[in-house]
């Protein structure tokens, strides 16, 4: 394959190899690769995929807004994630100046830094406007993780079909939708799918943790953002406290995304609250401890299907600001709010949104779970269904679509 032309906006990269065969020469300068994320989910996404990018470019860089995973394997970063993490309507007003200025630096950044390709990671509102900008101007967009688009806001695929040269999908019905509406798509899996085992070994994330092999535990994930934890820790400890108070064999394990994170709850569940059950807090292991859990207590997002791919049963909380909430009801297309519900096309985890995540209603919730066996198995034969659906090397597969995209804009 011959060196790459100099394009639009005046880029020019060394030859690449194609998705399936071996590297060929290379010569100076290398491919240019922008990226953003703004969560740790993406960081990791971001992470699987500079690996396998690597693989296929050898000497590939990149640029933009990038987590600690993403930092490590050698993204230079403009900005750090969490200065464009959002959640709900009111953050997003608050923040707005920033989030304008951010978005134009990165741009003018990535346009006279030569970038080959751009690859948005989740975080939807802002890397979209990002890809239409920066697509006007010559370099060809990715977009890896479907807006929700399929679940509400549907009028947003016009604007993503005009932004995007390719989207990426964890999940096969969102690639339906967007091959429904004429957009380019692949539907790769979900990298975790790939990492995390058919059989999780309780045991020993138990004794990894310190925790005794004969009580019962509950792990607590009321999320890693402050907005989520603000909403959903104190209902989560109380929780805790609900079934304390019902049963004398059973602990609690609370995983933090980050120090800050660890502080807040370190606040709700170590205080001097004398009816509050005694609360483990661990910095990070989240993925240890819901693996060493009977039941998961969660924030719907990225966890409940981390939690399903583990088998673990799980009680689906959420709590959005009210001017938030009431939006994206009145645009929404579905009813089902959590991954593994979506999935299946029905509630197989019970979902507990707004004013109906209350202590007593989660409390019963996890019971029922502990209390019916038969039920649990049912509900890990589901959750082999869905990790066997997800599974396939997503990280290879979104590498080969970036990669296949960069030689058609030869």
């Amino acid at each position: 394959m011959a060196s790459r032309a100099r394009g639009p906006a005046g880029r020019g990269s060394d030859t690449i190899q194609s998705a399936t065969g071996g590297p060929e020469a290379s010569s100076t300068p290398s491919v240019r690769i922008g990226v953003v994320v703004g969560e740790p989910s993406g960081d990791a996404l971001g992470a699987g995929l500079m690996k396998e990018i690597k693989r296929r470019v050898p000497g590939a860089r990149f640029l933009g807004i990038c987590g600690p995973q993403m930092r490590a394997l050698g993204c230079e970063p403009i900005y750090a994630m969490d200065r464009i993490s959002l959640l709900g309507f009111e953050e997003l007003f608050h923040r707005l100046l920033d989030i304008l200025r951010i978005r134009r630096t990165l741009i003018r950044r990535l346009v006279r830094w030569r970038a080959d390709i751009f690859i948005g990671i989740d975080v939807p509102d802002f890397n979209i406007v990002v890809e239409a900008r920066l697509k006007r101007r010559g370099i060809p967009t990715i977009h890896y993780v479907s807006p929700t688009v399929w679940a509400w806001r549907g009028y947003r695929i016009r604007k993503i079909a005009r932004a995007v040269n390719h989207m990426l999908t964890l999940f096969p019905f969102e690639a339906d939708f967007y091959r429904a509406h004429d957009v380019p798509v692949t539907f790769v899996g979900h990298p975790m799918a790939d990492q995390i085992r058919d059989q999780s070994d309780a045991g020993a994330a138990r004794r990894e943790l310190g925790l005794p092999g004969d009580t019962t535990v509950i792990a607590l994930l009321p999320g890693s953002r402050m907005s989520e934890l603000r909403r959903l820790a104190p209902v989560f400890a109380h929780t805790a406290r609900w079934l304390a108070a019902r049963r004398e064999d059973i602990c609690f394990i609370v995983p933090a995304a980050n120090e800050r994170s660890y502080a807040c709850l370190e606040t709700v569940f170590g205080g001097p609250d004398a009816g509050m059950p005694a609360v483990t807090l661990l910095n990070g292991k989240a993925r240890t401890a819901m693996t060493a859990a009977d039941v998961v207590l969660l924030a719907s997002g990225t966890a409940a299907l981390e939690a399903a791919l583990l088998r673990r049963p799980m009680v689906v909380a959420y709590r959005l600001s009210w001017f938030s909430y009431t939006l994206i009801r009145m645009l929404a297309h579905v009813k089902l709010y959590s991954m593994p519900n979506n999935l299946v096309g029905r509630e197989i985890v019970p979902e507990f949104i707004q004013d109906e995540a209350q202590p007593d209603k989660l409390g019963a919730a996890i019971e029922a779970f502990l209390d019916d066996p038969e039920h649990v198995a049912r509900l890990q034969a589901e959750f082999a269904k869905i990790h066997n659906l997800l599974k396939g090397n997503a990280s290879a597969k979104a590498a080969n679509a970036v990669v296949n995209l960069l030689q058609a804009d030869t």
